[in-house]
């Protein structure tokens, strides 16, 4: 009997349109944590690995902007982003 393997991680997906906070998008646990990364992956989206942060987003409500306490961490990570889509860009 083969045994499934258990998905453990948690993912959140961010989404900003230059206009008032970033939102949480998606957010899920298990197999649903599984499909919001490979989706994102699918889609050339970088997914980057914060337990922390994700943890803190997960308790944001779905389409809600994040509070402002995670402002400073959600900068870090999309100043990340836009450095990887510049590197790309230049290839």
């Amino acid at each position: 009997m083969k045994k499934e393997r258990i998905y453990k991680r948690k993912a959140t997906a961010l989404a900003y349109d230059h206009i008032g906070a970033p939102r949480v998008v998606a957010k899920g646990d298990g197999l649903l944590a599984k499909r919001i990364i490979e989706t994102a992956e699918v889609h050339g989206i970088p997914v980057q690995k914060n337990e922390i942060l994700v943890e803190a987003l997960m308790q944001v409500e779905l389409s809600k902007e994040i509070p402002p306490e995670l402002y400073q961490t959600v900068a870090e990570v999309l100043a990340f982003i836009y450095r990887l889509d510049k590197m790309k860009s230049k290839l």
